[in-house]
């Protein structure tokens, strides 16, 4: 089942006497329980897609529809409910708040939830989070008391707190070495596989686009190509680097 449809996708920026089309004419497909990895350099366009994909924006003209319904015109109080709802968000700076204990964190999501909750059910849900992120002994911890992966894990537990459809990941791994860079993509890998949630991973880093289902290349605005992988699951913790095996692609998508 399609969880995303793009058609004829156009974001347009006017900078002055400037036009800058930021994506031109992106059509695209996304099924339910997909990792989709999203590549290409500095200006390719791949970040203003995460942003209209995130309803963080809206296109300049084209059709989005998310879980069959057209998102592409509604206002930007419409998209914040819908975020909130069925988004799940992962930033490569974190985005944790430092006075606030994890448990906190996690919470905020659930501040604007409708119906409103109570403090404990907030509570208690922030709690099952962190816990199924391995992090029940760190709920209580501040940011600057935790190493960089513990951060993304409560990161990621805020992003599943309210059971979202999808998780957008931008640059996740972005702030960390590389053992634990391994360690939160064998995460997010867990989550489409035993929770069935579609993932879409924005990354520069051809290793780590690796370990998608499909990885999508842009330039210039344009998707380049668009191709099933075989997913990498060479995890191997007691090393400091990914293996060297090269890449394993399945057939383009037409």
């Amino acid at each position: 089942m399609s969880v995303i449809t793009l058609e004829n996708i156009k974001k347009t920026y006017y900078l002055g006497d400037n036009t800058v089309n930021a994506l031109r004419d992106v059509t695209l497909n996304v099924e339910e329980g997909e990792f989709v990895a999203i590549t290409g350099p500095s200006g390719s366009g791949k970040s203003t897609l995460m942003h209209i994909l995130g309803c963080l924006d809206r296109p300049t003209s084209g059709k989005y529809m998310l879980n069959g319904n057209d998102v592409s015109g509604l206002p930007m109080e419409a998209l914040a409910e819908i975020r909130n709802r069925q988004i799940g968000f992962v930033f490569q700076g974190f985005n944790l708040l430092p006075r606030t204990t994890a448990t906190e964190n996690v919470e905020v999501p659930l501040l604007y939830s409708r119906p409103v909750l109570t403090s404990a059910e907030r509570k208690d849900m922030a709690l099952s989070a962190l816990s199924s992120m391995g992090l029940a002994d760190r709920v209580d911890h501040h940011p600057s008391q935790l190493s960089g992966g513990q951060q993304q894990r409560v990161a990621i537990a805020r992003a599943l707190v309210n059971n979202p459809a999808i998780i957008l990941a931008d640059e996740p791994t972005g702030n960390l070495d590389t053992k634990t860079s391994i360690e939160v993509m064998k995460l997010l890998q867990e989550l489409r596989k035993e929770k069935g949630i579609t993932i879409i991973l924005i990354t520069h880093e051809p290793e780590i686009a690796a370990y998608g289902t499909r990885i999508i290349s842009m330039r210039d605005g344009l998707v380049v190509s668009d191709e099933a992988n075989t997913p990498r699951e060479d995890f191997d913790e007691t090393r400091t680097a990914y293996k060297a095996e090269p890449v394993v692609a399945a057939a383009a998508v037409e």
